[in-house]
């Protein structure tokens, strides 16, 4: 039987207690030292309007049977503007290595709008989330065109899920979509991210945010699938060296999607400058973008477009570029954090062929940093 979880909060393979799910751990509670001063809820969600659902796939167990599972999957939808805001933002997107897929990118690049949702699933669901994407959509009557082309990215989850069974169905795309809220976004093994691992470890969905002294807000989320544990880098102490146990691969075979938010005025041409620092915030954990990586960032940002849906001259602003340098900073702080949240609340989960991605460990993760004097004083 499937178990189908819209905006569940649900570990991997193991249900933990209301209390845990009503107050996640989360990377600064463990002492992790981390620059910068996130929003309230240190989610992309802390830019106003910015929406997230997911729905949550978890079935069977055992070998793999193609078509029959196990299944540890899901998809993630976002909403720049939420469900009763339809309006374009202006966006942009960047390749740091484009060993994957991300739809709806040839129109961002040629319009410099974000025209609907982004939704992050498995690599071989990604047509089914476009398509059913696209039937949601048009169903409302709320595009700006007679039609809508809808982001949609992947990484792949076939370590532990039984990825080519094709399990994300258009109900569940709709469940994430209308589920979508505002708020605390749950982390690790829930939608797109159910079957994901980062550096060996268990855990996909990720989020943080920024406040810069200028008063603007940076959001981001990621679907995180990368990294050797060896290569693994918390707030610069080698981790990664230091908990070695259940490692799987060989090579690496890992992507990460990345979307960065924002409500400071910004230009497409300047989006995608704030979307090329996210490759920098990977750095920091580690990563090295292997050939294998799908690494593909979209930023876009929720300030109003002032008649830009109206025939004649729109008002827009910008932010002066000389004024840009926070909002950089605050996204490759942003992009560390959150990577660094999927892991903390991944939970250890078995799959496919009882296939096995450990939790990090959080007593040994504050272990490591106490013994590299890392460790943050009263977390």
């Amino acid at each position: 039987m499937m178990r189908r979880i819209a905006c569940g909060l649900f570990w991997g393979c193991l249900m933990t207690s209301l209390a845990h799910a009503q107050n996640p751990i989360r990377a600064r509670d463990l002492g992790v030292p981390l620059d910068g001063v996130p929003g309230k809820w240190n989610a992309v969600t802390d830019v106003a309007g910015v929406a997230v659902g997911h729905t949550t796939l978890i079935s069977g167990q055992g070998k793999l049977k193609v078509g029959s599972g196990p299944v540890r999957t899901g998809v993630t939808a976002l909403l720049p503007r939420g469900l009763k805001a339809p309006e374009p933002v202006f966006a942009a997107w960047f390749s740091q290595n484009g060993n994957g897929e991300m739809t709806g990118t040839a129109w961002i690049d040629e319009s410099g709008f974000l025209e609907g949702p982004i939704l992050i699933t498995n690599t071989s669901s990604v047509g089914t989330v476009r398509d059913a994407a696209t039937k949601w959509w048009t169903a409302r009557g709320i595009q700006k065109q007679p039609w809508i082309l809808p982001v949609v990215a992947e990484t792949y989850d076939g370590y532990l899920n039984d990825t080519d069974g094709f399990h994300v169905k258009d109900k569940h795309v709709a469940d994430a979509l209308e589920s979508a809220k505002s708020g605390r976004v749950a982390e690790g093994n829930v939608g797109g991210g159910t079957g994901m691992t980062t550096f060996e470890f268990s855990g996909g969905i990720g989020t943080a945010s920024r406040k810069t002294r200028d008063g603007f807000t940076i959001g981001v989320l990621v679907q995180s699938n990368f990294g050797r544990r060896y290569q693994l880098q918390v707030a610069g102490v080698p981790v990664g060296r230091e908990i070695t146990e259940d490692t799987f691969r060989k090579q690496e075979l890992g992507s990460i999607i990345v979307v960065v938010a924002t409500d400071a005025p910004l230009l497409p041409h300047q989006l995608k400058r704030l979307a090329r620092r996210v490759t920098m915030g990977l750095a920091r954990t580690g990563s090295v973008s292997g050939n294998s990586s799908g690494d593909l960032f979209v930023a876009f940002s929720t300030a109003p477009i002032e008649g830009g849906d109206k025939a004649g001259v729109s008002k827009i602003a910008m932010l002066a570029n000389e004024r840009i340098d926070p909002l950089f900073e605050a996204t490759v702080q942003a992009t560390e954090e959150a990577i660094l949240n999927a892991m903390v609340a991944g939970r250890t989960t078995i799959g496919r062929d009882d296939h096995k991605a450990i939790g990090l460990p959080h007593d040994r993760l504050r272990e490591v940093l106490k013994k590299y004097n890392r460790l943050a004083a009263n977390p």
